[in-house]
């Protein structure tokens, strides 16, 4: 199961990240990530998906922030319970048919 981070260490890994890329002009995206992640004890790609997720939600990168990935899931779930609940009210409309429809015998 993956390692669940705190999100001040998160916040506080991507900053130290934005100010080694703004401080040295020369450093590379790459090379900046890989100083920080093994500073930090973290797998690059982690760190790299932090920054990607941080930009996200910033607004300065394209896709899904972190607030519209909640609300799509509240509301998928949402979705599959409002199915289920159609799916049970199918089936007992359909079984009270059928009670109406039998002959009865007084």
């Amino acid at each position: 199961m993956p390692r669940q981070y705190p999100p001040e260490f998160r916040q506080q890994s991507v900053r130290m990240l934005e100010t080694a890329l703004e401080s040295d002009a020369e450093l590379s995206e790459f090379e900046a990530i890989r100083q920080i992640a093994a500073k930090r004890k973290i797998a690059e790609e982690t760190l790299r998906r932090w920054r990607r997720k941080a930009q996200i939600d910033t607004g300065q990168r394209r896709g899904v922030s972190s607030d519209e990935h909640a609300e799509i899931r509240r509301l998928k779930k949402r979705v599959a319970e409002l199915e289920r609940t159609n799916d049970l009210l199918k089936s007992a409309s359909a079984f009270f048919a059928a009670e109406l429809d039998r002959p009865t015998t007084k």
